[in-house]
């Protein structure tokens, strides 16, 4: 079988469904072992942005790192990555197939499989670190199988919330979920949900807090500061990853690192390039050219806001010609309405999927908040994005955004 028929053999055998006792009895059987130090990223935004810095500035370090994050944007293979390489289409066969002979009977989620073989993979691989990015929630997603050495919450948001609650106290529970007592966790977001804290205390786990233990400021348009309660400061440049929500995500990572540093120790120039080096397809992702173009795979409030501020920061004057699709079960007005002062015209892009709002669905919410500049009727998507880059012209800004599809089938035409 080839990798892609693999996934869809396996994929077929269940929706998502939240729980581990499945996982943790189909990694039993597989013969598998913890791996040797576990760094778990769970998030509402920002921990693909958070993986990709712990892995440059662990990689510089010296350190062998197995990386797994998820959605892929081209190829399956970019969610499991070893030593900043993708996986090998030859090893991640013989994973599949090794891990479906040892399944039986019991069926897994997508994901469930995704991390099985991923930390399987990891492991043959004899990683130093193994850094992983949790897919939902946290106490309930197979990542947390494995007790995390350090914990990271990067924020706390709504999405999601068929699964993981209506409330901020009850999504930032489940994230909590991966929080151990005796180790660090991480947490990035300031509007802290009491659920955090006091899940923290009531395990034991060491809860470090951003603009309480740990924080950043910025010092001028090239560098920015990094500081802890511990008396630790440092200056350095932006990272490579853009927006103005990096240097929380950037703040984030360096109080884990601070941390764990007794048992993963960095130096300043490992962060320094680490921070660098750092690039994450489809956040905030600006390809130069006339007109530029910006892909941005957020697709909740939340993230939306930061696009938002960040097209602002850094292209005041540029009119924004924004492509856009996005999945019909998520909050589409909250994502609409931090756009609409900003967005020159709409392009609404054809993705067929089950999920995608359709383009009615899309032009009666549109016109409901007040949104008429639209384009529609397309045939593909490629079509949108040809009516933005023509009506754009040079001094203009494309930017695709909505879900992680439309970037995908940017990327696939235009790589």
């Amino acid at each position: 079988m080839s990798e892609w028929e693999n996934i869809r053999h396996i994929y077929a055998q269940k929706p998502i469904q939240l729980g581990l006792d499945r996982v943790v009895k189909v990694w039993d059987a597989f013969g598998g072992n913890r791996p040797h130090f576990v760094i778990a990223v769970a998030g509402t935004n920002g921990k693909g942005s958070c993986c990709f810095m712990l892995d440059g500035i662990l990689r510089n370090a010296g350190y062998r790192v197995g990386l797994y994050t998820s959605p892929h944007l081209l190829t399956f293979r970019e969610r499991i990555n070893i030593d900043g390489k993708m996986v090998t289409e030859e090893i991640l066969d013989t994973t599949f197939n090794r891990l479906a002979a040892s399944k039986g009977s019991e069926s897994l989620t997508q994901f469930e499989i995704d991390t099985l073989v991923a930390i399987s993979i990891m492991n043959e691989a004899n990683v130093d670190v193994s850094v992983l990015e949790v897919g939902l929630g946290g106490r309930l997603d197979a990542v947390n199988i494995f007790d995390a050495d350090c914990a990271v919450v990067t924020s706390v948001d709504f999405d999601h919330m068929d699964y993981l609650g209506e409330s901020r106290e009850q999504i930032g529970f489940e994230k909590a979920g991966i929080f151990r007592g005796g180790r660090p966790a991480i947490c990035g977001e300031l509007d802290l949900p009491e659920s955090i804290s006091g899940y923290a205390k009531e395990i034991g786990a060491d809860l470090y807090l951003i603009g309480h233990d740990f924080g950043y400021d910025t010092v001028d348009t090239n560098q920015w500061k990094f500081w802890s309660r511990s008396g630790q400061c440092m200056t350095l440049p932006y990272p490579a990853l853009k927006g103005t929500n990096q240097l929380s995500n950037a703040s984030v990572c360096l109080a884990a690192l601070e941390q764990i540093n007794t048992k993963l120790p960095v130096m300043q120039e490992d962060i320094r390039f680490g921070l660098l080096t750092a690039t994450l397809p489809g956040r905030f992702q600006v390809i130069p050219g006339e007109p530029v173009v910006i892909l941005d795979v957020g697709h909740n409030p939340h993230a939306i806001k930061c696009l938002a501020e960040s097209l602002q920061t850094r292209f005041p004057e540029r009119q924004v010609h924004a492509v856009f699709a996005v999945m019909r079960d998520k909050d589409i007005a909250g994502i609409i309405n931090p756009m609409k002062s900003l967005v020159q015209r709409w392009y609404l892009a054809p993705i067929p999927l089950a999920r995608t709002a359709s383009e009615p669905e899309l032009l009666a919410l549109f016109h409901q908040i007040g949104v008429d500049n639209l384009e529609g009727g397309f045939a593909a998507a490629t079509e949108a994005f040809a009516a933005a880059k023509r009506n754009a012209n040079k001094d203009g800004l494309v930017l695709v955004f909505g879900t992680f599809p439309l970037v995908s089938e940017f990327l696939a035409h235009n790589s």
